[in-house]
């Protein structure tokens, strides 16, 4: 049985979208964490029956929440719209264990304070030809660790922020649930 930690700050589309990718994959198994309480991806887990809790930022700091992790034999951990930096203590005990998904093609828009909406808005300011998502492993900088898969979307000269993330979405709930089968399978 391989248990996969899911972190999730905010509304938890991705979380959701993943656990159901793998719900019939009886080796598997997830909890849900979010460093906020009131993070809707906690009722999400409720409702798909998912064990789940919320944790402080201190925790995840001082090395409480690592200890928990560790205590509970968590083989891998993703990060779906997590939006805390992860000590370089986990990323000892959990070297190219932990994947995250950017919704940009890095290094572009990539780093401290680039996600969601502000992504897609630097994008279609830029007046870039096409955006995208990067799958990666993390190190201790912000969008920086080890691409695993990248794939693109056109942005067209019309496309609002709004349309760019509906594109990029769908990517994400297409792709990130492949690679992390794929990623997981190897461990």
């Amino acid at each position: 049985m391989k248990k996969i930690a899911i972190l999730a700050s905010g509304s938890g589309s991705n979380a959701e979208n993943i656990v159901n990718y793998f719900k019939d994959k009886k080796d598997i198994s997830f909890k849900i964490y979010s460093n906020k309480k009131d993070a809707y991806v906690l009722e999400r887990a409720k409702r798909l029956g998912v064990p789940y809790e919320s944790f402080l930022k201190s925790e995840l700091e001082d090395g409480t929440f690592l200890s928990k992790l560790i205590a509970e034999k968590v083989d891998f951990v993703v990060l779906a719209g997590f939006l805390l930096k992860i000590p370089d203590e986990m990323l000892t005990v959990f070297p190219d264990k932990i994947v995250n998904i950017h919704p940009s093609l890095l290094p572009k828009y990539g780093g401290k304070g680039m996600y969601g909406m502000k992504v897609h808005e630097a994008v279609v300011a830029a007046g870039e030809k096409e955006s995208g998502i990067t799958i990666h492993t993390i190190d201790n900088h912000y969008d920086e660790g080890s691409v695993v898969f990248q794939t693109t979307v056109p942005v067209l000269p019309t496309d609002s922020p709004e349309d760019v993330a509906h594109k990029v979405h769908e990517l994400e709930y297409k792709y990130f649930p492949q690679v992390i089968e794929d990623m997981i399978s190897k461990l």
